[in-house]
């Protein structure tokens, strides 16, 4: 990933914000002088300030800074009295929202001077290797898009898509570290089960985990090709993959559609 000449600004230093911050600083994409950080809570900017960001005393300040890129990390909850005081200062600016279920319309009536995207990240951005969709409203120009892809593909995988598909990729990219980490658990409990010591069994089945994204992403093979590299004819595998298969693939399909489901019902509220 290579350097980006510019300053963001991060609204809200909670789990997404505080590692929007501290990745593209540990990414090597900008030094952390032109980070510039602020949250109520100070013990979640404490570390930034650690780090070299620069800590504002609340989101007016930070807005006064005029960075190139202002990131709202903050609860959608609380987003609209956010934005309802920073409109006037944000006119004119680059503003990334990372609220779910908050949509372009209701960011570009809130902030009607402002050049809008949405960002959807997850929660693995935290370690450089997350998945960033982005959306954005016909007023953010190409430039913008591009310098908001170059910030959140420091971070891990940066897409542009429509914002109509922004829903399904939550239900399966937002929430998808959740789905990995329940099958870690659930073939962490299937080995112990079986007779492996607990603790050996979770770091091999980690390790695997690992092991197979690397090999994944590094060769770009499909992961159905991947299968059938590891089963053989009449094997243990296939015999596991026959048990499997139906199960996950359709508890897949179903957690999505109750995702979607759920983000529909709190878009509504």
């Amino acid at each position: 990933m290579g350097k980006i000449t510019a300053t963001i600004g991060v609204v809200g230093t909670g789990s997404m914000g505080g590692a929007i911050a501290r990745g593209v600083v540990a990414s090597g994409a900008l030094p952390a002088a032109n980070v510039y950080v602020c949250d109520h809570q100070t013990d979640k900017t404490d570390p930034l300030a650690k780090l070299g960001c620069v800590v504002c005393a609340d989101a007016a300040d930070l807005a006064a800074r005029q960075t190139d890129v202002v990131i709202l990390a903050v609860k959608p909850q609380v987003l609209g009295a956010v934005m309802e005081g920073l409109s006037e200062a944000l006119a004119g600016r680059l503003v990334v929202s990372i609220a779910a279920g908050v949509n372009l319309k209701t960011l570009q009536a809130a902030m009607p001077g402002s050049r809008v995207v949405r960002a959807m990240p997850n929660l693995p951005i935290q370690v450089l290797s997350g998945a960033t969709a982005l959306a954005p409203a016909a007023t953010a120009t190409p430039a913008d898009v591009q310098l908001v892809q170059s910030v959140f593909a420091a971070l891990g995988s940066a897409q542009v898509m429509r914002e109509d598909q922004l829903d399904a990729e939550g239900a399966v990219v937002s929430c998808g570290p959740a789905y990995f980490a329940l099958f870690v658990d659930a073939l962490t409990r299937a080995g112990i089960r079986a007779g492996l010591p607990a603790s050996a069994c979770r770091e091999m089945v980690e390790a695997t985990m690992l092991g197979v994204a690397k090999s994944l992403l590094q060769t770009g093979e499909h992961p159905r090709q991947y299968v059938e590299k590891v089963t053989s004819p009449g094997g243990t595998t296939a015999a596991a993959l026959y048990e499997l298969e139906p199960l996950l693939v359709e508890g897949s399909y179903e957690a999505v559609d109750a995702a979607l489901a759920r983000t529909r019902e709190l878009a509504g509220n």
